[in-house]
């Protein structure tokens, strides 16, 4: 673990945990977090960043030298249902396309609570649908999600299986919620440790996104589903987040289905770490993992494998 991680735990502290900062002014946390805009670069010479019409809902494609035409990822940004966009991810997501060597569609879905569960699962699913109907593989193409968008990324497969929709290669979520029920021992046992996220803003999140509907709701949380036949998963997690749990029990329920799923837990590092590659070296290893998985599952090993790593 390097100097950089406890520097930046130390900051995200001071950022995420301060009083109050779960209160139930949504405008106020939306505001807070919209600052964080002004402080993140913009992506290198050479990435191409379009804005994509006809999906309905926001969304951009973001590709570089690396990305290859006929691979894809589509990318569920988190931010507890309620906050956030792809413009938060610009640095993220030219990494994420270099590391996977493909096209990555990251899509602005509805937040709550003007528009509560199921309005983000929706949008997920009609984005898939988007790239399925615009002559996309699903043998090429990987789900990936952080944080919130991580339990929307393992909720979104859970309804297109039910629905019939051929399933993408890989699925990858970073931190994920999958219990929108709070009851993960880590969400007591990590309160006071974790840098950035509490069980007071993880329960008002819930609140907002949930509206009326069951909490144990698969499609909510996906911790409580039938996960049989889902793809291949990677889980990232870190060893002192309150959603710790949250990816353990996930792991071990994905291999009582009969699913293969690779389990990481990262020593130290904050909540959805991947995000500062900019700064921190186990960030930019995260990513590469991240790569390597990706194209295992959607190149079969074959000559159209991703080789080059970008640890930039």
């Amino acid at each position: 673990m390097s100097l950089r991680v406890e520097i930046l735990r130390f900051a995200l502290r001071r950022l995420f945990k301060r009083p109050a900062r779960h209160n139930s002014d949504i405008a106020a946390v939306r505001q807070h977090t919209e600052g964080f805009k002004r402080f993140i670069p913009n992506p290198p010479r050479g990435t191409i960043v379009t804005r994509v019409n006809g999906l309905g809902i926001p969304a951009v494609r973001v590709a570089t030298p690396k990305s290859r035409d006929d691979h894809h990822t589509l990318y569920l940004h988190g931010g507890g249902y309620v906050f956030g966009s792809c413009s938060h991810y610009r640095d993220f997501l030219w990494r994420i396309a270099n590391a996977t060597c493909s096209r990555v569609l990251c899509i602005d879905y509805r937040l709550a609570p003007e528009h509560p569960f199921p309005a983000a699962v929706d949008d997920a699913v009609a984005a898939y649908r988007w790239l399925l109907a615009q002559g996309a593989d699903p043998h090429r193409i990987s789900f990936m999600g952080d944080s919130a968008g991580g339990g929307l990324n393992l909720a979104t497969l859970l309804r297109l299986r039910d629905e019939g929709t051929a399933l993408p290669a890989a699925a990858v979520a970073m931190s994920p919620w999958t219990d929108l029920t709070l009851t993960g021992d880590s969400m007591r046992r990590f309160a006071e440790a974790d840098p950035m996220l509490s069980p007071e803003m993880a329960n008002a999140y819930a609140r907002w996104y949930l509206a009326d509907a069951d909490p144990r709701d698969p499609y909510a949380s996906p911790l409580f589903g039938d996960l049989k036949g889902l793809p291949p998963t990677l889980i990232q997690v870190g060893s002192d987040e309150i959603l710790l749990d949250d990816c353990t029990r996930m792991a071990d329920r994905l291999r009582a289905a009969g699913c293969r799923v690779e389990l990481e837990i990262w020593p130290r590092v904050p909540h959805v770490w991947q995000l500062f590659a900019r700064i921190l070296p186990e960030a930019r290893q995260a990513v590469e993992r991240i790569g390597t998985f990706v194209d295992a599952e959607t190149s079969g090993g074959g000559t159209q494998a991703c080789v080059a790593r970008s640890s930039a």
